[in-house]
């Protein structure tokens, strides 16, 4: 009990200066008016991007990408957070497989190398393998555990849980053999890969593969589709038509009026804190156009807290042409291009 009270403090606290530079120097905490919709191989060492807002509650999977040296973290099946990594070294390489996290610890240091500090570990093999803050170098260099920047780790030590999967896929050495992480996650919360049927019609309907929990619905201008997932399952799928300039990601959280109405207010992402609390207007709600039995039975299953992400990404793809501006550590924002 008592460590894990200090683990909770620990999140509140930030480190001195000291021990940041004990921790391997964690390359450059970054933030982002996060527009997740980007080539995220573009991130440089120690770069993350994090908006917890897209999906305010549901299941966590956290997908290791050993090829391309990332870490994407989904919430219900919706990419909250990006992260570039460095994994074991050659003769120590990561494990890959699918993972429960066993064990957390905000202030571990290590008892076989040397009393190394490892803060916000999260142990995933009992023989030592863990994401941890770490060094980034930019290329695979632990002993087997998967480094994160300092800040990164800190904000997942924060989300996950003892039930949150961890799938660990790729091959560090030769960068292939690791399915793209996109919007949407590639695996589902038990870990294995989102076995998701093209679709042959305007939309089908499959409420039963998850009976209950939150739902985020994602809607793809570049796709003209959208997704509904429930518990990070996806239950539904349909065309639809939705045109403006607008090239943001913005996220409505479903809330009640005083009266029992509906009403969809806006999260105030960072890069869009102006937003926070604004109503979406009917005329706003009226340009969306679905198969209407579709809409229906979407609309028939939200509930208070369910969320909306509005995206110009394609659903299952890591890549789209839109910009990014990531903060490095001076604060200097610097553009990154697809």
């Amino acid at each position: 009990m008592l460590r894990l009270l200090l683990a909770t403090f620990a999140l509140a606290m930030p480190l001195s200066a000291g021990e940041i530079g004990e921790a391997f120097g964690q390359g450059r905490p970054a933030s982002s008016p996060v527009e997740l919709a980007r080539v995220a191989e573009t991130l440089s060492p120690g770069e993350w991007v994090w908006a917890p807002e897209i999906a305010p509650s549901g299941p966590i999977l956290i997908y290791v990408n050993l090829s391309d040296q990332l870490a994407t973290v989904y919430r219900n099946g919706v990419r909250i957070g990006v992260s570039t990594i460095s994994s074991g070294k050659p003769g120590h390489e990561t494990p890959t497989g699918v993972f429960s996290i066993l064990q957390k610890d905000a202030f571990h240091r290590s008892t076989k190398y040397h009393n190394a500090p490892m803060f916000y570990m999260e142990r995933l093999t009992w023989d030592g393998v863990a994401l941890h803050a770490g060094g980034l170098p930019g290329y695979p260099e632990s002993h087997g555990c998967v480094h994160l920047p300092l800040e990164f780790a800190r904000l997942l030590f924060g989300v996950t849980n003892f039930s949150a999967t961890v799938v660990v896929a790729g091959d560090a050495a030769h960068r292939v053999g690791a399915i793209s992480a996109g919007i949407a996650a590639p695996f589902v919360p038990a870990g294995y890969p989102a076995d998701v049927p093209h679709l042959e019609g305007a939309w089908r309907w499959t409420p039963e593969l998850s009976p209950d929990g939150p739902i985020t619905v994602i809607l793809s201008k570049s796709d003209q589709e959208a997704v509904v997932l429930r518990n990070g399952i996806e239950i539904g799928r349909g065309r639809i038509q939705l045109d403006d300039h607008d090239d943001a990601v913005h996220v409505l959280t479903l809330t009640q009026n005083p009266d029992g109405g509906r009403r969809w207010i806006y999260a105030g992402l960072p890069g869009h804190e102006s937003e926070k609390g604004a109503t979406l207007a009917d005329a706003e709600i009226g340009r969306l156009r679905a198969p209407r039995p579709f809409y229906d039975r979407v609309e028939a299953s939200l509930k208070r807290g369910d969320s909306v992400v509005v995206t110009p990404a394609p659903i299952g793809d890591g890549a789209v042409g839109h910009r990014l501006t990531i903060i490095d550590a001076m604060g200097e924002p610097k553009a990154s291009h697809p």
